[in-house]
């Protein structure tokens, strides 16, 4: 059965590059449902559009994520103003879009920027110790930032806070908020947060066992960190991508609508 708000294509429409960014975006939306890190319609991940330089893809605001397609995305600009959306007629969460707007300014080699409210990156968002290396996973990321709460991000002066604290990391833990991700791609920016996602979950879960932690030495977490370096092993992301397309299409293919 069909989880999807029929619209027509806008296939023909668009330029092959970007409708090839549309069924990515709207993939890694469905994933993001399928890994279990939604929050009903809260939430955002974007995408530059090939070739438009501050022309970003975006969810309609008031759509679930398995509902988003290829054609139901917004095409947006740099301040969140709707270019482009789909016969639905719904609109940008602006206020949102703020935290998107300041990173893809600031870091343009980050093509893709995802942000969720999961219970486990809530957790650790909450902790003064922020996320600890316990687990592999962890150690993927040797530099993670951190941004302090001060409400929602309504204001544009948190454009600037968000990039100062953001700095050139891959990965930030917005305090008392949730986790963000960046990555050069769509598959880049997913992986990265479900080894987020996972490595929270999994602090959270040995944090609750009221017992003793066992911590890796920081030697291991050193070399452990060099292990995941780029030129090291491959691009994380990139490899696991067509898997994880072909899970989707058993489970639902009206995303590439």
């Amino acid at each position: 059965m069909k989880t999807s708000m029929e619209v027509r294509s806008v296939r023909d429409k668009v330029s092959a590059e970007e409708w090839a960014a549309r069924v990515a975006l709207a993939a890694a939306y469905r994933l993001t449902d399928v890994y279990g890190m939604t929050d009903m319609i809260a939430n955002h991940i974007s995408v530059e559009v090939p070739g438009e330089p501050n022309h970003f893809l975006i969810n309609a605001y008031g759509l679930l994520y398995t509902e988003i397609t290829a054609s139901n995305l917004l095409k947006i600009d740099i301040d969140g103003n709707v270019i482009m959306k789909s016969e639905l007629d719904l609109g940008v969460n602006r206020a949102g879009f703020v935290v998107h707007s300041a990173l893809h300014a600031a870091r343009p080699e980050m093509k893709c920027i995802m942000h969720t409210h999961t219970r486990a990156g809530m957790a650790v968002s909450a902790l003064k110790c922020g996320l600890l290396y316990l687990t592999q996973s962890s150690t993927r990321f040797d530099s993670v930032a951190y941004h302090d709460f001060t409400g929602q991000a309504f204001d544009l002066e948190e454009r600037e806070r968000l990039v100062k604290d953001m700095g050139n990391a891959e990965v930030m833990i917005m305090r008392n908020h949730g986790l963000l991700t960046l990555g050069e791609s769509v598959p880049e920016a997913f992986n990265a947060m479900y080894r987020l996602e996972l490595a929270c979950r999994s602090q959270i879960d040995a944090m609750s066992c009221n017992t003793e932690l066992n911590i890796p030495n920081a030697e291991a977490v050193k070399y452990a960190h060099s292990q995941w370096k780029p030129g090291v092993v491959r691009r994380y992301g990139m490899l696991e991508w067509p898997a994880l397309l072909r899970r989707l299409d058993q489970i639902d293919p009206s995303y590439k609508l």
